[in-house]
């Protein structure tokens, strides 16, 4: 029997909670087109005869602007530093540009490559597959990626195919430590229902809305009352400006009234129970540049930011 903990690190929008997602065979993490959708790292637990693989789901990592960005960045950071081995995530859309003909890693992915530390294993998987024609542009990216660092595998994959998914696994299975199972059998996660509804809400916002909204909206529950069939739910969704209230509330009410719809439809396959969910939206200025408000709404810092972050 293997356990280990694997922390997935990578850039945003290149599959970590997909990944997340498919392995688990539950839509546990939220995803979305948009850009840093993660915000916390959450842990995801897969079951597999030999193994018992302990995932952290972590946000993007990003050139932060603000203290929720470098809040971010230090989780998954801390989660790197926590894990027996790093899941380092990439895809191939940086393959299709002309400046891959000059240099065949992505700048970004070279930067936070070298932020890891050399001495924690990593396996690295190319997502995206199905996205490059030319499979021989891969050619490149492996040979400067072996150049980089020694890695335990370099895996081009596409993480929506169950048969690319299950490879990975038993790869990553292979390179965890030998010990007996950290987890109960019947453990998938360790955060609470009141934490996914907060997301799944989120995950409505970033559905409905567009612009700067998505990524000015956080949202904290005021009230959650488990009853045997029905549970009630209270949410505040907090914006930074009227203008972004305006948006979310929408003509009538109608825009909350959607989100809330979308939101409660996610919550009650969770729970499985019926869900009354009520929504009110709030202005609370610079939420995401004030430690105490980030506080509050559960954005706690992880670990020591590095001193890049900490002047970002």
């Amino acid at each position: 029997m293997r356990f280990g903990t694997i922390a997935i690190i990578g850039r945003a929008n290149v599959g970590k909670s997909t990944f997340l997602n498919a392995a688990l065979g539950e839509p546990l993490a939220i995803v979305s087109p948009l850009p840093q959708t993660t915000r916390d790292t959450l842990l995801g637990v897969v079951h597999r005869d030999d193994a018992q693989l302990a995932f952290l789901d972590t946000p993007g990592l990003h050139r932060a602007r603000n203290e929720l960005g470098r809040r971010m960045n230090g989780s998954a950071r801390e989660a790197a530093r926590a894990a027996d081995l790093v899941l380092f995530v990439t895809d191939v859309d940086y393959l299709n540009t002309p400046a891959a003909k000059r240099e065949p890693i992505d700048p970004e992915d070279m930067r936070l490559l070298a932020g890891l530390d050399p001495k924690i294993p990593a396996v690295v998987a190319i997502n995206k597959l199905d996205r490059l024609r030319d499979r021989t542009k891969l050619i490149p990216l492996l040979d400067a990626l072996n150049k980089l660092r020694p890695f335990e595998a370099i895996v081009p994959v596409t993480v929506r195919s169950p048969k690319d998914v299950e490879r990975l696994l038993r790869l990553l299975a292979g390179h965890v430590p030998e010990g007996p199972a950290g987890y109960d059998a019947d453990t998938l996660t360790n955060r609470p229902s009141s934490f996914f509804v907060r997301e799944y809400v989120r995950e409505a916002v970033l559905a409905g809305a567009r612009g700067e909204v998505p990524h000015a909206v956080a949202v904290s529950i005021d009230s959650y009352d488990d009853g045997p069939k029905l549970v009630r739910i209270e949410a505040t969704l907090h914006v930074e400006k009227q203008g972004q209230r305006a948006i979310l509330v929408g003509r009538g009410g109608q825009k909350l009234k959607e989100i809330g719809t979308r939101a409660r439809e996610r919550i009650e396959k969770l729970v499985g129970r019926k869900v009354f969910l009520k929504l009110f939206v709030r202005i609370t200025p610079r939420w995401k540049s004030v430690p105490r408000q980030l506080a509050e709404l559960g954005y706690e810092p992880a670990g020591k930011l590095s001193d890049e972050e900490s002047s970002s």
